[in-house]
C-alpha cells in the first residue's frame, strides 16, 4: 500500500480560521516567485528547514497528511514485512546534475538492514527486524538522501535533490537556496524563486524584524513583541503560536504539527 492516512498528525482548523481572517482564501493556489525570508532562534530550526529544502527523502508525509512516494514511487514486503522491494523516481536528480541511482539510496539506508540495487531503479533492502511501517519510516529526515559517498551536511555546500539547491550559506547564521529549475516537484512545491533561513537567537528581534518588514515569516513563542497583531497570521494560534506570518505569505489549508511544519516550510509555503 502506497498510502498511509496521517490526517491525525495534522491541525487544519487553526490554519483555516487564520486564512479566513485575513482574507486569504483557502481555496486559493500557491503562486510561484519571490523570495521568502524566514527568521529563526538558534536551536537547530535553520539546520532542519534548510535539510528539508535541499534535500528529499524516500517518503514524505504530504500537507495533506498522506504518506506518499517522494525519491520512491512503489514499495512493496513479504509477508513478514522483513524484505521490501522499492522502485525510484527515474526523473530525479541532484543539483550536480547526476541521476539518482540506486546506490545512492544503499547509502542513505546503511544501517537498517542489507541493502542492494536490482535494476536502474529499484534495490531490495532485507531489514534487521520486521517493520510493516517502514514506509512512514523512511519519511524521517535522517533518511535524507545524499549522493553515494557524500554526507547530508546542507549548510556546506550539499548535493541534494530537493527543491531548492544551496546559493550561500554560513553555518548556524544564514542560508540562501535558489530554486531548481524543471525539479521533479515543480507545480508541487518549491514555490519562492529563493528561501533566506536568518538566525536571530532573541525572540524580540525576530518579533522586531517581522514587524518592520525585514522578514515575511518568525518562529515565535508569543505576541508580546508585536504590534498591532491583527496585521498576522498565527500557526497554530494566537494563544498557542510557534510561526507568525505577514499577510503576504500563503500556507497550505492543512499544517503539520511538527516543528516548521515538519521541517518542509519552506518548500510548501509560499508569497501570496
Amino acid at each position: 500500500m502506497n498510502r498511509i492516512d496521517r490526517r491525525a498528525l495534522f491541525t487544519s482548523g487553526a490554519a483555516a480560521a487564520l486564512l479566513a481572517a485575513t482574507g486569504v482564501s483557502l481555496d486559493a493556489a500557491p503562486r510561484q516567485g519571490g523570495v521568502l525570508r524566514i527568521a529563526v532562534p538558534r536551536d537547530g530550526s535553520l539546520e532542519a528547514l534548510v535539510r528539508g529544502a535541499v534535500f528529499d527523502t524516500l517518503t514524505e508525509i504530504g500537507p495533506d497528511g498522506a504518506l506518499r512516494g517522494e525519491l520512491m514511487t512503489q514499495w512493496h514486503s513479504d509477508a513478514a514485512a522483513k524484505v521490501w522491494h522499492l522502485t525510484l523516481r527515474d526523473d530525479a536528480r541532484f543539483h550536480d546534475g547526476h541521476l539518482l541511482a540506486p546506490s545512492d539510496v544503499v547509502a542513505a539506508l546503511d544501517g537498517l538492514g542489507r541493502s542492494e540495487p536490482t535494476g536502474a531503479n529499484s534495490l531490495r533492502l532485507e531489514l534487521d527486524r520486521a517493520d510493516p511501517g517502514l514506509p512512514l519510516f523512511l519519511a524521517d529526515s535522517r533518511f535524507a538522501v545524499a549522493r553515494a559517498g557524500e554526507t547530508v551536511q546542507p549548510l556546506a555546500g550539499a548535493n541534494g535533490t530537493g527543491c531548492y539547491r544551496v546559493e550561500r550559506a554560513e553555518d548556524g547564521r544564514h542560508f540562501r537556496g535558489r530554486r531548481v529549475a524543471g525539479h521533479y516537484k515543480e507545480g508541487r512545491a518549491g514555490w519562492a524563486d529563493a528561501v533566506d533561513v536568518i538566525v536571530i537567537p532573541d525572540a524580540a528581534i525576530r518579533a522586531e524584524a517581522l514587524r518592520d518588514g525585514y522578514v515575511d515569516l518568525a518562529a515565535l513563542p508569543d505576541s508580546t513583541a508585536l504590534r498591532d497583531g491583527a496585521r498576522f497570521l498565527y500557526h497554530p494560534s494566537e494563544e498557542n503560536m510557534a510561526l507568525v506570518a505577514t499577510s503576504k505569505v500563503g500556507m497550505p489549508s492543512r499544517i503539520s504539527s511538527a516543528p516548521l511544519d515538519g521541517g518542509r516550510l519552506a518548500e510548501r509555503w509560499w508569497m501570496v
